[in-house]
């Protein structure tokens, strides 16, 4: 039986990388999309330039920024937007991109304006476009929410 489990624990941290998130390299594309209007908030992984470029089509209602160019054969991209906000002082960011065992976890939070500081009340679409590594692991987006 003692062999039983220990060879359960050992092959699952074989394969979990030992219960140890990694950092994974990730690149920020939102300043390539400039303004967008996405009515609803998105959480979509992309895998390949058709799908991104119809995501940038369908979904912003007239205000078309042109999708940017992504290499597909190394990466794949992550896409968040927060739908409409009243002000210049919302945004979305990245906390932080692990790999753990067969799983990529995307943590992405949106900052709130903070009372008293200075934005500009306007309807903004938070976007955020990233980039990681292409992989076969399972994608996982957080969106944290506000912080």
């Amino acid at each position: 039986m003692l062999v039983a489990i220990g060879g359960a624990l050992g092959g699952y941290f074989g394969t979990s990388g030992g219960g140890k998130a990694r950092p994974v390299a990730w690149r920020d594309l939102s300043a390539q999309v400039g303004p967008a209007v996405w009515a609803r908030p998105t959480v979509s992984v992309i895998r390949d330039q058709q799908k991104l470029d119809k995501l940038f089509v369908v979904a912003t209602f007239g205000a078309h920024p042109r999708a940017p160019q992504v290499d597909f054969t190394r990466n794949e991209a992550v896409l968040v937007t927060s739908g409409p906000r009243s002000s210049t002082g919302y945004s979305l960011h990245v906390e932080k991109v692990t790999a753990m065992g067969g799983t990529i976890d995307v943590l992405v939070r949106e900052r709130t304006p903070s009372l008293g500081e200075h934005v500009t009340a306007k309807l903004t679409y938070p976007l955020l476009l990233i980039t990681i590594p292409r992989t076969t692991k399972h994608v996982h987006v957080k969106y944290a929410g506000r912080s």
